[in-house]
């Protein structure tokens, strides 16, 4: 950065030698870092694979990239209305919106929210308690805004492994984030909610869709640009969806149309088809993580786990005397004290502060190195990022026989909104990497809250468009 430019104009110049001695040694230490962009697109060929493998009715139970049907039928098209709720379960908290969407002015309104807390007790205790803590909370906040008397469709995004049967049916598969509620892994959450509503008993909801949170990432942005394709969640984890054929999605009845499919793609590498490229600072993060062999693509790339490499990667080079004169300090060797947030601030030129908080030592060739290790290691993130966006972007043009395919990116998450460099670095490789398509990306604002509401709106004018259909069926029965 410039700050560590300038610093450099005031070295004599035999420490410029050690400078950049220091510096090739670092440099030759992250060359597994380092992929070309032949090994990208070997890596974005590999995800297509999975991607099929996902979608087949008989290849998905032993796939890596789950590929799991939302059973939302379609994209925004302009035309939805109305007032709707929102209920966003994925944490220790839950919030409940209350949003209205505008079809004069295009335009998705958060009218009002609230965040409900869920107490520890109520976390680990019954699932009959935490859904009527969820139903009470909802009440409470439909009597503040005066809604209570109209009865508004809800959508429901619940951060949990699901498995989803229809939009308004979803089994919970398994708890995670420090839930263990009992009686509910294996039921429909859907049917819960809708019991403690009707236990609560002074209110009603209309119909629920439910909304894994990347493909309300997706919806949240289609209503103001109705080409928007994919959604993609590139923060503490990753994952993305997509609108896939009807005709691909093998394991759901129906051959017309499209669907959103969730990828699941934090799993890609479940099977050791990345081994080639994790280096052994990825398995590292990977052995000391609570889910070893779990979700492996996610922890070369997402959030919760960049600040661990770099960590790693300062206490083997410190160990092996490249860096801080080879003193490591204890703070340094504390899993996870160096925050994924401080690549950011490095990128940004704010170090020392940064390195003098974890108990280090620093030359100026330290500050160029730890420069290096952070750009090298976010580097590799969003292109490997980018080798699977481009994947997906490859599949929508190939299923639809284009010979060039304009599509938009809804995106959130904090390693794509917060890092300086990572969104030009992953449009510059889609590009490459996918040359056929052009994508635009928009950031979505608030895909679990707007966004779930969104998905229940489109979901009630296809069912209103179907009804008409059946209709006009029975009048033609009738004529004939």
């Amino acid at each position: 950065g410039p700050c560590v430019k300038a610093h450099l104009k005031t070295i004599p110049p035999l420490c410029v030698h050690y400078v950049t001695f220091c510096l090739i040694q670092v440099k030759r230490f992250l060359e597994p870092f380092r992929l070309s962009q032949k090994t990208l697109q070997d890596i974005s060929s590999r995800l297509t694979q999975d991607m099929i493998k996902g979608l087949g009715r008989h290849s998905h139970h032993k796939a890596p990239v789950k590929m799991l049907p939302t059973f939302v039928r379609a994209t925004p098209d302009g035309t939805e209305k109305g007032d709707f709720l929102a209920l966003d379960l994925g944490g220790t908290n839950f919030r409940v919106l209350h949003v209205r969407v505008n079809e004069d002015e295009k335009s998705v309104l958060k009218m009002d929210s609230e965040i409900c807390a869920i107490p520890q007790e109520i976390m680990t205790g019954t699932g009959e308690q935490l859904f009527d803590h969820i139903a009470a909370c909802l009440g409470t906040f439909l009597e503040k805004q005066g809604l209570k008397e109209q009865v508004l469709p809800l959508g429901f995004t619940f951060s949990f492994p699901c498995e989803q049967k229809e939009i308004d049916k979803s089994i919970l598969i398994r708890w995670t984030k420090g839930f263990n509620c009992s009686g509910v892994e294996g039921r429909d959450v859907v049917q819960l909610l809708k019991e403690a509503v009707r236990r609560q008993g002074d209110y009603e909801i209309g119909t629920v869709a439910m909304v894994n949170d990347t493909v309300g990432t997706m919806m949240s942005c289609g209503y103001r640009d109705q080409s928007c394709e994919i959604g993609m969640i590139i923060g503490t984890g990753t994952n993305a969806c997509y609108m896939e054929e009807m005709c691909n999605v093998k394991r759901v009845e129906g051959e017309g149309g499209r669907m959103c499919i969730n990828t699941e793609w934090g799993g890609f590498g479940d099977d050791g088809s990345l081994r080639d490229i994790q280096t052994q600072f990825d398995l590292e993060v990977d052995r000391s993580s609570i889910n070893p062999g779990v979700h492996i693509f996610e922890k070369m790339i997402s959030g919760m786990y960049l600040g661990e490499i770099v960590r790693l990667l300062l206490v083997k080079m410190t160990e092996d005397k490249i860096l801080f004169s080879g003193k490591v300090s204890e703070k340094l060797r504390t899993s996870g004290a160096f925050l994924t947030k401080f690549i950011s601030e490095i990128e940004h030129g704010s170090f020392q502060r940064i390195l003098s908080d974890l108990g280090l030592q620093w030359s100026t060739a330290d500050l160029r190195a730890v420069h290096l290790i952070c750009d090298t290691v976010s580097s590799r993130s969003a292109q490997l990022c980018a080798a699977a966006l481009a994947a997906v972007a490859n599949r929508i043009r190939t299923n639809r026989g284009l010979d060039h395919l304009d599509t938009t990116v809804g995106v959130d998450g904090t390693v794509f909104k917060k890092h300086p460099t990572f969104s030009a670095e992953l449009r510059s490789m889609v590009h490459k990497l996918a040359p056929k398509c052009t994508l635009k990306f928009i950031v979505s604002e608030d895909g679990s809250g707007k966004g779930a509401a969104m998905v229940t709106a489109v979901a009630q004018r296809i069912a209103a468009q179907s009804h008409l259909i059946d209709d006009s069926d029975e009048d033609e029965l009738e004529e004939n």
